[in-house]
C-alpha cells in the first residue's frame, strides 16, 4: 500500500506542478481552465487504456512464459524508474522554465490555446503510464493485495492533488526539490528491488542458475510472509534468503542509478559577488 501511495503521490505531484505552472503563467486567458481540464481528462483516459491492455497481455502468458513475461515487466519498470530518476535530476529546472515560456506565449497570442491542452495531456499521460507500469510491477513482485494497491493509489492521488493545489495557491511553502529528492531515493530502492525480483523470476523459469545459492538467511529476524516483511519487500526489495545474483543485480542497480543521477545533475548556479565600489 505504501509503495503504491509513494509512486502515485510523486507522479501526481510532478503532473500537478506542470499544470500549476501553466495555469499560473496564463492567468486572465479566457478558456484556459476548460482546455487544461480537457488535457487532464485525455491523459487519464490514455493511462486507463494502457492499464487495460497491460492486464490482458499478462493473462495471455502461461507456464514458463508467465515468469519470463513477469521478469520482462519488472525489468522494464526498473529501466523506467531509473530513467525517470536520472531525467528528473537533469531536467527538473528546464521543465519549469519551458512551461512558463509556453504560458507566456499563449498569453501573448503567439501560441494557440490548444497548446495548453496538448502539453497537459502529454504530461498527465506520461506520468499516468509510468504509474500503470510501476504498479503492475509491484503487483508482480508480490507482498501487496489488490485492495492495498487501490487504497494506496487513491490516497496517493488525493495527497498529491492536495499538495499541488496548495502549492499553486501559495498556501504552503515546501522545498519541492528536497521532497522530490527524498521520494527519488525511495523509488531508487524500489527499482533495485524490482530488478532483483526480475532475476528471481528468470531463475524460476530456468533461464539462469548463476550464483543461485542463498548468501544468508534472516528469517529469524524478519520473514518474507510477515506483514512487515511484505512491506519492506515492496518498498526496498527485501528477501530473507537472497542469492548471489540477486544481491549483485540489486547493488548494481542502486549504484548505476545513483551515479548517473549525480553525473547528470546540473551544477548549482554560482552566486555573483556584489561589485566592489570604486
Amino acid at each position: 500500500m505504501l509503495a503504491a501511495l509513494l509512486i502515485v503521490f510523486r507522479e501526481v505531484i510532478e503532473a500537478g506542478l506542470i499544470v500549476g505552472i501553466v495555469l499560473a503563467a496564463t492567468r486572465g486567458v479566457a478558456g484556459r481552465g476548460r482546455m487544461v481540464g480537457t488535457g487532464i481528462a485525455a491523459g487519464v483516459l490514455g493511462a486507463c487504456l494502457l492499464a487495460a491492455g497491460a492486464g490482458r497481455l499478462g493473462a495471455a502468458f502461461s507456464g514458463n512464459g508467465q515468469e519470463i513475461f513477469q521478469a520482462a515487466v519488472l525489468g522494464t519498470a526498473t529501466l523506467m524508474l531509473a530513467w525517470h530518476t536520472i531525467w528528473m535530476a537533469s531536467h527538473g529546472r528546464a521543465i519549469a522554465s519551458d512551461m512558463r515560456a509556453l504560458g507566456g506565449a499563449v498569453s501573448a497570442g503567439r501560441r494557440p490555446l490548444a497548446a495548453l491542452g496538448i502539453v497537459v495531456a502529454i504530461a498527465v499521460l506520461r506520468e499516468g503510464s509510468e504509474v500503470v507500469l510501476f504498479l503492475y510491477g509491484i503487483a508482480l513482485s508480490g507482498g501487496v493485495s489488490a485492495l492495498g494497491m487501490v487504497a494506496g493509489g487513491a490516497l496517493g492521488v488525493a495527497a498529491g492533488a492536495l499538495v499541488a493545489v496548495l502549492l499553486y495557491r501559495g498556501l504552503i511553502v515546501i522545498p519541492v526539490g528536497k521532497m522530490l529528492s527524498l521520494t527519488g531515493g525511495l523509488i531508487t530502492l524500489m527499482a533495485a528491488g524490482m530488478a532483483a525480483q526480475a532475476v528471481a523470476f528468470l531463475q524460476q523459469a530456468g533461464i539462469t542458475e548463476l550464483f543461485d545459492q542463498p548468501v544468508w538467511n534472516t528469517s529469524w529476524l524478519l520473514t518474507d510472509e510477515s506483514l512487515t516483511g511484505r512491506l519492506v519487500h515492496t518498498l526496498m526489495g527485501y528477501t530473507a534468503e537472497p542469492d548471489g545474483l540477486q544481491l549483485f543485480v540489486y547493488a548494481a542497480t542502486l549504484t548505476a542509478i545513483w551515479s548517473l543521477a549525480r553525473a547528470f545533475r546540473p551544477a548549482p548556479r554560482a552566486v555573483r559577488a556584489p561589485a566592489a565600489a570604486e
